[in-house]
């Protein structure tokens, strides 16, 4: 098989069940890593969405925060944030923060406190 690369070429592990996504240079959480290739690229600059979703969820409401060009690590201090002023679960997936249930006045109104610029959508 010519071309085929194996796995330990392609830095092997992509998840842990400890750490969740690893980086496939060095082998670290995406939270915890220092590469500049496992980096995204920050999102389109424009508002911050906030919407709510309740798609493959098993019909419960989740609302969802995307467009904040920060850091993984700033990414879930503010998801932390949004999360205890709404009195709510949630987490960080993908660059998106969710927070559960129908809270979207309520994040929107945080983070236009906190000096992003945020719409409902």
């Amino acid at each position: 098989m010519a071309g085929m690369k194996s796995r330990s070429a392609t830095g092997g592990l992509v998840y842990s069940t400890d750490a969740g996504r690893m980086c496939p240079v060095c082998r670290k959480a995406l939270v915890q890593c220092q590469c500049t290739r496992a980096r995204a690229a920050p999102p389109a600059p424009g508002p911050v969405r906030v919407w709510r979703e309740t798609k493959g969820r098993g019909g419960k409401c989740v609302t969802l925060v995307k467009g904040l060009a920060l850091e993984p690590a700033a990414l879930l201090a503010l998801g932390q944030k949004l999360r205890s002023a709404c009195g709510s679960g949630g987490t960080v997936k993908d660059g998106v923060i969710e927070v559960q249930g129908d809270h979207r006045e309520r994040i929107t109104q945080a983070l236009l406190s906190m000096g992003h610029a945020a719409k409902q959508v």
